[in-house]
Formats: C-alpha cells, sequence, structure tokens
C-alpha cells in the first residue's frame, strides 16, 4: 500500500465529518494535536535516555591495564 491520496483524505474527513458532526470536530482536532505532542515528546525523551546512557557505557569502558606477566613472577 502506498501513501494515502487527496481523495482517501477527503473520504476520511467526510466520514469523520458525518460520524462526529461539525461542531465536535475542533474538540476533537485539539485531543489529537495534544495525544501527537505528547507521543512526539515521550519519543524524544526515551531518544535522549538511549543517547544518554550510549555515550555513559562508552565512557565508562576504559581499557583495563595489565601488569606484564614476568613481572608477577619477579615479585614472588
Amino acid at each position: 500500500m502506498g501513501p494515502i491520496g487527496m481523495q482517501e483524505m477527503v473520504m476520511i474527513f467526510i466520514i469523520i465529518l458525518l460520524l462526529f458532526g461539525a461542531k465536535k470536530l475542533p474538540e476533537l482536532a485539539r485531543g489529537i494535536g495534544k495525544s501527537m505532542g505528547e507521543f512526539k515528546k515521550a519519543r524524544d525523551e526515551f531518544e535522549r535516555e538511549i543517547t544518554t546512557a550510549e555515550v555513559e557505557t562508552r565512557t565508562s569502558k576504559e581499557p583495563a591495564v595489565k601488569e606484564p606477566a614476568g613481572k608477577e613472577a619477579r615479585e614472588s
């Protein structure tokens, strides 16, 4: 299925208009807009947390310094 065309959008709008009526459309649109805004905020916060976790993981993984194998035997 491809993107929704203009004819499909008009049909969807007409069906919504019939279902909810002209008086309810602004209220419905506001509710959808608020929901979309909340979804975007949650998505952005999730992406920010993932990025922060990746950066913290990279900085905490410092290579371990190994002692030369012969040094331990000499000290004993």
